[in-house]
C-alpha cells in the first residue's frame, strides 16, 4: 500500500514538471484566493477582537444611553449623565463595582515647549472594574489622593525617559490650575484592539465639577459596570426602564413637568464591553468604531474570492484530467481498480492545493503589514491559538483539494476503457463537460463584473463626498483647536486684531463646534405658532464666524454687538426667557418651522431652549446649509447663537499667500497671547480628508480584492482557452484546409469564451445593482446610481476575456494545416 502511495506522489509530481506554466497557473490562481480569503479573515478576526484582551471583559459592560429627541434622529451614545455613577448600583445589587470616566486634555511642558497630554478622569474603583496590568506600581497604591496620576508605558517614556517613573514630579495644567502631580503606577499600554483609550490618568474630583455639568441631560461620562455574573446582564436591562422612571427627575418645559425615560426619550442599556467596537452606539466614543457593514460586506468578497479560486481550480482541474482519459484507460486495463484511481486523483488535488496554502500564507504574511497600513490597525499574522490562521488554512486546503479531486476522479474512473482508446485524443469528454465549464466560467465572470463595479461605485461616492461643496468654502482656512481659554480670554480681541494683521489674512472668527467635530449641541425648539417640539443643533459663534467660513446670508442680517438682543452672553435660560434673544438659523431650520422661504422666516419668533428654560428667539437671518460632519450623517439644522463666551475653536481664512507662512505667523501670534497651550491648527481640507481617511481605506481594500477577483477569473479562462484550443487543433486545420481565415478562427473561438461572459453580466447587473443601492442609501448625500458602472464593468470583463482568449487563438489559427492534420 505504502509503495502504490508512493508511486501514485510521483506520478503527481512528474505531472507538475511535465506542465509548469499549467501547474503555475493552477496553484498561482488558488494561492492568490486562499491569501486574499486569510487576509480579509485576518482582519475581520481584529475587529470582532476588541477587547477581549481585558481579564474578566465578559462581566464588564457599558451603561449606554438612547436619546429620542423631538424630530431629531434616535442617537445612541456611549455617554451617560453624571449621577449614573451614585444611582445605577443602588438600584441593582448584581453590580459589583462602577466606575466612571471623563475624557479630555491637559497640559505639560517639554524642552520648553507646552504639549497637550490626553488626560483621563476616573474614581477609585477603576481598577477594579478595569484590572489593568502595572509595570510600576499597583492598584492598591495608585490614586490614593487627587494629585496622584498613572500613566501608561509610552507616556512615562516620553515624559520622564523611562518607565520606572513611579515617585517623580511632572507640571501639569495652566494658569490657575497650574500644579505637580506624583507619578504613582504606569500600567502596560492598551492594545490597539481596545475601545477605552486611556491618557494621564486622575481622580475624579466631582465638587470640581460644574453644577450645570451634573444633570441628567449632560452626557459626559462613560460609566462601566462589573457584573457580578456575566448573566446578570438580562436582568438588569429589563429593569432599567423602570429605575429610570424612579431616579430621573422630570423636566419642565413651558410649565409642564416631563418624564423623560416615561416617554421615550431617554433609554439606557448595558452593552458588553466586548460589542461597544462595532455596536451601534458611536456617539462619543473613546475610539473610533469599526462599521459591522464594512466586514460584513468583506466577509462576502472575502467568501467571493474563495469561491472564484475553488471554481477556478476545479475547472482546470477537470479540464486536465480529461486529457488523462488515454492514462485512465490503460491503467484500468491493466487492472487499476476505481477505488485507486480516486485516490490517485484525490492525491494529486491535494498536493496542488498544498502547495498553493503554503504560498498563500507566505503572501498573507507579507501583504498584512500593508494592509495593516491602509486601514489603520494592528494586524498581525498568528498561526496557533483562537484567532491563528492555521486552522482555516487546513480547512481551505482540504476543500480545494478534495473539491478539485473527487469530480474529475469519480468521472473519468468510470470511463470504458474500449470507448476512450478508440476515441480521438480530442473527444474524450465526459457528456455535459464542457457546458459544466462554461456555467463555472460564468459564475466566475458575475463575481467579477459585480465586484469590479462595486469597485466603481464605492470610489466614486468616495471622491464625491470629499469634493461635494459643503455650503462653505473650504480651500483658505484653517481651524485652530482646543482654544477655549483663548476665545474667552479678555485678549481675544487684541489677539483677533494682531491675527487679521497676517499678511493674506482676512477674516478671523469662533465657534463652539469646529469641523469635523463628533459631538453636537441639541436643543429642543419650537415654532412660532406652537405645535410639536422639534430638536435641533445650537452653535454658539461670535460675529465673525459665519463671514470667515463664507457661508451665504440668503435673507435678514447677521449678528453683531450693534444689537443688544443679538448676544446671549452670560444670561441664563430663565433670564432669556423674559428678555428673547435674536439667533440666525439655516435654510433646513426654516423649512423645518414651517416657512417656504428664507425671507419668510425673518422677523419671527421660535422658542429655542438655552438650558433650563425654553426663550423666545427672534428669527433676523438665514443662511444656506452647511455640513460640518461627513457625507454619511444627515443635514442639521441649525441655530445660531451670537455667544462667544461659550466657543472653544477659532477659524481663519486667507487668500493670495502661502499655507506655511500663514500657519507659522498665527503660531506666533498664538505664543504671545497663550504661552501656557500648544497651538494645534489644522487646514480644513485636512480636516475632511481625515474624517474620511477610514472610508478611503476601506474602498482601496476593496478595489484591491476586485482585482484579485478579475486577476484570478483571467488566470482560470486563460488556461481553459489554452486546453479548448489544444483540443480543437485537428479541427481549425480541416477548417483551414476548406478555405477558413484566421480572422474567422479567432473570431469563432474568441466568440465560444464570449458568450459566457454576456451571460455573466446579466447574473452580475442585478445582484450589483440592489448590493449598491443599499449601500448608498447609508450616505445622507450620494452619487446617482446610473447604469454607467455595470456597463463599464461588462465592457471591461469582455475585452480583459478576449484578450485573454486571443493569444492561444492567434497561434493556432496560424498553425499550418499539415501539422494540426497530424495532430492525433
Amino acid at each position: 500500500m505504502g509503495g502504490m502511495l508512493r508511486n501514485y506522489w510521483m506520478m503527481a509530481i512528474r505531472m507538475l514538471v511535465r506542465h509548469p506554466g499549467r501547474a503555475a497557473i493552477n496553484i498561482g490562481g488558488l494561492a492568490l484566493g486562499l491569501a486574499g480569503c486569510l487576509l480579509i479573515l485576518n482582519y475581520i478576526r481584529y475587529e470582532r477582537s476588541y477587547d477581549s484582551w481585558l481579564t474578566d471583559g465578559d462581566r464588564v459592560f457599558q451603561v449606554q444611553t438612547t436619546v429620542r429627541a423631538p424630530g431629531m434622529a434616535e442617537v445612541r451614545s456611549q455617554a451617560s449623565a453624571f449621577p449614573i455613577y451614585e444611582a445605577l448600583p443602588g438600584g441593582f445589587p448584581q453590580i459589583e463595582a462602577i466606575t466612571s470616566v471623563g475624557w479630555g486634555k491637559t497640559v505639560t511642558e517639554q524642552n520648553g515647549q507646552p504639549i497637550f497630554l490626553d488626560a483621563t478622569a476616573v474614581d477609585r474603583d477603576f481598577f477594579k472594574v478595569f484590572p489593568l496590568p502595572f509595570v510600576q506600581g499597583s492598584a492598591a497604591t495608585a490614586l490614593r489622593d487627587p494629585n496622584a496620576i498613572v500613566l501608561t508605558e509610552k507616556d512615562a517614556v516620553r515624559l520622564v525617559g523611562t518607565t520606572d517613573a513611579v515617585g517623580k514630579m511632572i507640571i501639569m495644567g495652566a494658569g490657575a490650575g497650574k500644579g505637580g502631580k506624583r507619578i504613582s503606577g504606569v500600567i502596560k499600554d492598551l492594545p490597539r484592539n481596545s475601545s477605552l483609550k486611556l491618557g494621564v490618568i486622575s481622580l475624579r474630583d466631582p465638587n470640581r465639577t460644574p453644577p450645570e455639568l451634573r444633570g441628567w441631560g449632560q452626557n459626559n461620562q462613560i460609566h462601566y459596570v462589573k457584573l457580578r455574573a456575566p448573566g446578570d446582564a438580562a436582568a438588569i436591562n429589563a429593569g432599567l426602564f423602570n429605575w429610570g422612571k424612579r431616579v430621573m427627575p422630570p423636566v419642565t418645559i413651558n410649565g409642564q413637568a416631563v418624564w423623560l425615560v416615561a416617554s421615550g426619550v431617554f433609554a439606557f442599556k448595558l452593552a458588553p464591553i466586548g460589542a461597544v467596537h462595532l455596536g451601534p452606539a458611536q456617539e462619543a466614543a473613546l475610539t473610533p468604531g469599526g462599521d459591522p457593514r464594512a466586514l460584513a460586506t468583506f466577509a462576502v468578497v472575502a467568501l467571493l474570492t474563495l469561491a472564484m479560486a475553488i471554481v477556478n481550480f476545479i475547472n482546470l482541474s477537470t479540464a486536465h484530467a480529461i486529457q488523462r482519459a488515454r492514462e485512465v484507460a490503460l491503467r484500468k486495463v491493466f487492472g487499476a481498480t476505481r477505488r485507486q484511481l480516486i485516490v490517485q486523483f484525490v492525491g494529486e488535488g491535494l498536493l496542488v492545493a498544498g502547495i498553493a496554502t503554503i504560498i498563500a500564507l507566505t503572501i498573507a504574511e507579507l501583504a498584512t503589514p500593508t494592509l495593516a497600513r491602509i486601514i489603520g490597525a494592528d494586524l498581525r499574522v498568528g498561526y496557533l491559538g483562537r484567532d491563528g490562521l492555521l486552522l482555516p488554512a487546513i480547512g481551505m486546503f482540504l476543500l480545494a483539494g478534495l473539491a478539485s479531486g473527487l469530480y474529475p476522479a469519480f468521472v473519468i474512473s468510470r470511463f470504458r476503457p474500449a470507448r476512450v482508446l478508440h476515441a480521438s485524443r480530442g473527444s474524450a469528454e465526459t457528456p455535459g463537460g464542457s457546458r459544466l465549464r462554461n456555467l463555472l466560467v460564468v459564475v466566475q465572470f458575475a463575481i467579477a463584473i459585480g465586484l469590479i463595479a462595486s469597485t466603481v461605485i464605492v470610489w466614486s461616492q468616495t471622491q464625491f463626498v470629499e469634493r461635494v461643496d459643503p455650503g462653505y468654502r473650504r480651500d483658505g482656512l484653517v481651524q485652530i483647536d482646543n482654544a477655549w481659554r483663548f476665545t474667552q480670554g479678555t485678549e481675544y480681541e487684541a489677539a483677533r486684531v494682531a491675527m487679521r494683521a497676517i499678511p493674506g489674512v482676512t477674516a478671523v472668527g469662533r465657534t463652539g463646534l469646529g469641523l469635523g467635530s463628533a459631538e453636537t449641541t441639541k436643543r429642543l425648539t419650537r415654532a412660532p405658532n406652537g405645535g410639536a417640539y422639534v430638536t435641533m443643533s445650537l452653535y454658539s459663534i461670535d460675529a465673525g464666524f459665519l463671514p470667515t467660513m463664507d457661508v451665504k446670508l440668503l435673507a435678514g442680517r447677521a449678528l453683531g454687538d450693534a444689537v443688544p438682543l443679538d448676544r446671549v452672553a452670560d444670561a441664563s435660560g430663565a433670564q432669556l426667557a423674559r428678555r428673547g434673544v435674536n439667533v440666525i438659523v439655516n435654510r433646513s431650520a426654516a423649512a423645518q418651522f414651517g416657512f417656504r422661504a428664507p425671507k419668510a422666516a425673518i422677523g419671527e419668533t421660535i422658542q429655542v431652549n438655552f438650558g433650563d428654560a425654553m426663550a423666545p428667539a427672534t428669527i433676523v437671518g438665514v443662511v444656506e446649509d452647511t455640513r460640518f460632519r461627513t457625507a454619511r450623517d444627515a443635514l442639521d439644522p441649525i441655530v445660531y447663537s451670537y455667544d462667544p463666551e461659550r466657543t472653544s475653536q477659532v477659524v481663519v481664512r486667507y487668500a493670495g499667500a502661502r499655507p506655511g507662512e500663514v500657519m507659522a505667523a498665527l503660531n506666533r501670534v498664538w505664543r504671545r497671547f497663550e504661552p501656557e497651550i500648544p497651538f494645534e491648527a489644522r487646514f480644513a481640507d485636512d480636516i475632511v480628508h481625515d474624517l474620511y481617511a477610514a472610508e478611503r481605506g476601506r474602498t482601496e481594500l476593496f478595489a484591491a480584492f476586485s482585482a484579485l477577483a478579475v486577476l484570478i477569473a483571467c488566470l482560470g479562462l486563460y488556461a481553459l482557452a489554452a486546453f479548448a484550443t489544444e483540443r480543437r487543433t485537428k479541427e481549425i486545420g480541416i477548417r483551414k484546409v476548406l478555405g477558413a481565415k484566421v480572422s474567422d478562427i479567432v473570431r469563432l473561438i474568441a466568440w465560444q469564451f464570449s458568450k459566457p461572459v454576456v451571460l455573466a453580466n446579466l447574473i452580475a447587473w442585478p445582484i450589483g445593482w440592489w448590493a449598491m443601492r443599499d449601500w448608498l442609501n447609508t450616505f445622507d448625500l450620494r452619487i446617482a446610481l446610473t447604469p454607467v458602472p455595470f456597463l463599464l464593468a461588462g465592457l471591461l470583463a469582455l475585452a480583459i476575456a478576449l484578450v485573454t482568449v486571443a493569444g492561444h487563438s492567434l497561434r493556432v489559427a496560424r498553425t499550418r494545416p499539415i501539422d494540426a492534420l497530424r495532430y492525433e
